[in-house]
């Protein structure tokens, strides 16, 4: 929106020195000459458009000179005002002015959605992630190529056309409303920047911020990220481990949370569950011979993770169940218990 705001303020300033040019034109001849506000009007029309007509009246000398100052202040006045006004029609700047539009004020009634922060390599694959999985995705990008390009017909899925270190773009992002806000601009000072605006816009806010310097990550989570992710570490490490223990990874490899894989993992909080399968034992569930998944992890309401859990532990309020299981399974499994 920043370029159509610059658009907009660039024409308004050429009409504001043509009516400028028009009024002094006029009260000048009216002034000079003596003349009716009407002919006035109308000689500096014809001056300052120099449509070549000839005078209303015979000027008198201090006419000339008038004439002529209103010939050289107008001219370019004139000309740039029609430049300007060329440019923002033929050059296509209302389209994109009126789509940004239409996409803000959808996104004005989002509640519940992420907004990304920066649609480079790292932001991108969140949202391929993110879209994949229905979520709704809010992306601020300032370069206007990136977000032409990738705008999509997707009532899920928005571009919003902005500084994300701005506070104004985050609001028009609609932080306050989201459930999480992903940064992944390329410099660490931008991040820590929209981590402390997030922060101080939402305080339930979950916020992820990447980092490209391990000696940042502090700074982000004392400014409010929740979680740090450094892609160049995980990219590192993910390339030693292929070496040190192949088949583990290339098995982990299989495991994702999104994609066409053989192998996918869900999550299933407690109030996703239907009323029937709540307050029941990981063994009543029977998780397995229902859906074909099998429950692999526990996270209790204290936020203890417990890996391959015993079948009695109980499903109670606020905790969360992980299940793994292909794509068909994961799939029955959303349809039982309506998560999608």
């Amino acid at each position: 929106m920043l370029l159509n705001y610059k658009i907009f303020a660039k024409i308004y300033y050429a009409f504001a020195l043509l009516f400028l040019v028009i009024i002094t034109g006029t009260i000048g001849y009216s002034i000079v000459e003596d003349w009716s506000i009407v002919d006035s009007f109308y000689m500096t029309i014809i001056t300052v458009s120099t449509v070549g007509y000839g005078e209303v009246y015979e000027l008198s000398e201090a006419g000339k000179l008038f004439t002529s100052l209103l010939i050289i202040t107008s001219f370019g006045t004139f000309a740039y005002a029609v430049t300007s006004i060329t440019s923002y029609l033929v050059g296509g700047e209302y389209r994109t002015y009126f789509k940004d539009y239409r996409v803000n004020k959808k996104i004005e009634n989002l509640t519940g959605h992420t907004v990304i922060c920066g649609y480079g390599r790292v932001g991108k694959q969140a949202v391929a992630d993110m879209v994949y999985h229905n979520e709704k995705v809010v992306v601020i990008e300032t370069k206007d190529e990136l977000v032409d390009k990738n705008t999509l017909e997707n009532t899920n899925f928005f571009f919003l056309r902005g500084d994300a270190t701005s506070d104004e773009s985050l609001e028009k992002a609609g932080v306050q409303k989201a459930k999480a806000l992903i940064t992944a601009l390329p410099k660490d000072s931008d991040n820590l920047f929209v981590v402390l605006s997030a922060r101080t816009i939402n305080p339930k806010l979950k916020i992820i911020s990447r980092s490209s310097n391990m000696k940042n990550s502090p700074k982000l989570i004392t400014a409010g990220a929740d979680n740090v992710i450094m892609p160049d570490t995980v990219g590192g490490s993910h390339m030693a481990s292929l070496v040190t223990t192949p088949d583990v990874m290339e098995f982990l490899d299989l495991i994702k949370i999104s994609g066409k894989n053989e192998i996918n993992i869900e999550e299933i909080l407690f109030s996703d569950l239907p009323q029937d399968y709540k307050f029941k034992s990981i063994g009543e569930l029977d998780a397995k011979k229902i859906t074909g998944c099998n429950i692999i992890g526990y996270r209790k309401p204290s936020g203890e993770y417990i890996i391959n859990p015993d079948p009695s532990e109980k499903v109670v309020p606020e905790c969360k169940l992980f299940v793994l299981g292909n794509p068909e399974q994961i799939d029955h499994l959303n349809r039982l218990f309506g998560l999608k």
